[in-house]
């Protein structure tokens, strides 16, 4: 069900208390060195600013102990930047404690159109239990609560669920990030044109259980790719060599691919593989089709399964892609990955509605440089995936409905 979302209600002079994710990467220096997440929250923030409402951020970052602070996970670098990119706001970030009265008391002198920026909420154990006291306290900073996170939309810490249950009789709705995310995911999912095709990859066909199950039978084409192929291929009989198989779960790629030969949707897994003795830019390189000798690893789809996947992908209406295809982080095995991006976005050009989730998916094509030539890049990567298993997120249903 739609969800009522920040834009519709009245924000003037009201402090609005938002849930974003701005998890993003630091450097030993402190210096953020990917800041897509904070630039992808602006709609929403400058939704809020420019309608004179107090704005009070609120994330995690990285996976503290929970015991205090710790300097290396402070979002104090978050701040700075997020000051950079709105010129003319003033940006506050009082305190080491998100809870500590640095920040109550920089909250209550607020005046509108300031932005309070509160540390780290996992500096605090309670946030990863959804502990209600620890959300009382947070709830208390709010006229109006705003969930813009959908890469922490399938948790339910405290900031997520129980600030919002604790703020039941005020506004609880969606962030315009949020909104698009749901929007983007659940249509590609319900609503999809098509010849519909989803793109899994990755290295474990754990992972992607779930989403396999769920899609089974709602796609038309399933292309797997990635180190989670050689479980598939082991359970067909095939030689793998040294690549990476998770043998227990043998026995359910077998049954996955008896469900798909019985369904509609046809399961293509890779003819061909390039393949190294190790990780490594500098290892020997070989392509083989069909069965892998021992002591070679497969690092990524080969060029025959590149071009099937292409062809696949070009009469594709609706894409959804998680997973890489190989070890794209290492040069020569990125070029399965980057082919089926550039398929994909062929396709997405041409009025394809192709959606791309998974941390390291958005990675990828943001390395590629590619980001902006798909119709959504999901800033959600475990979020992203359990959508795609068809979960319902706590998180969401306690919003407002529109």
């Amino acid at each position: 069900m739609a969800k009522k979302t920040i834009d519709q209600v009245d924000v003037a002079s009201k402090r609005v208390l938002t849930r974003v994710d701005f998890n993003v990467p630091i450097d030993d220096e402190g210096k953020i060195t990917d800041d897509r997440r904070i630039r992808q929250a602006l709609p929403t923030i400058k939704s809020v600013i420019e309608r004179r409402g107090k704005l009070i951020l609120m994330s995690h970052l990285g996976r503290p102990e929970g015991k205090g602070f710790e300097p290396e996970h402070s979002l104090k670098p978050v701040a700075a930047r997020l000051a950079e990119l709105l010129p003319g706001v003033k940006v506050m970030f009082p305190g080491n404690d998100c809870v500590g009265p640095e920040a109550a008391s920089a909250i209550s002198a607020m005046n509108d159109r300031e932005i309070v920026v509160l540390e780290n909420l996992r500096f605090h154990k309670q946030e990863k239990t959804g502990d209600g006291l620890f959300a009382a306290k947070l709830a208390n900073y709010g006229d109006i609560y705003c969930n813009d996170a959908f890469g922490t939309a399938h948790r339910n810490d405290a900031s997520m669920l129980a600030v919002p249950l604790a703020m039941k009789g005020k506004p609880r709705v969606a962030g315009l990030l949020l909104q698009k995310e749901l929007k983007y995911l659940s249509e590609a999912i319900n609503n999809a044109k098509p010849p519909f095709v989803a793109v899994l990859g990755g290295a474990k066909v754990s992972d992607k259980l779930g989403a396999i199950r769920n899609l089974m039978s709602k796609v038309d084409t399933i292309l797997v790719g990635g180190a989670m192929a050689y479980t598939f291929l082991k359970a067909l009989g095939q030689e793998v060599g040294s690549s990476l198989v998770e043998a227990r779960m043998v026995n359910e790629a077998n049954a996955i691919l008896a469900a798909a030969a019985a369904s509609r949707t046809d399961l293509v897994l890779p003819q061909d593989h390039v393949c190294g003795k190790q990780i490594s830019q500098y290892t020997p390189v070989e392509v083989h089709e069909g069965n892998i000798p021992y002591g070679w690893m497969g690092l990524d789809i080969g060029p025959k399964t590149s071009s099937q996947f292409g062809t696949i992908l070009a009469g594709a209406k609706t894409v959804i892609w998680n997973g890489p295809m190989g070890v794209f982080e290492t040069q020569p095995f990125d070029v399965g990955t980057k082919q089926v991006a550039q398929a994909i976005a062929r396709a997405t050009k041409k009025g394809a509605m192709s959606v791309v989730g998974g941390g390291e998916t958005a990675a990828a094509v943001e390395a590629f440089g590619m980001a902006e030539q798909f119709s959504h890049v999901s800033t959600g990567g475990g979020a992203s995936l359990e959508m795609l298993e068809g979960k319902a997120f706590d998180s969401i249903a306690v919003l407002d409905d529109a």
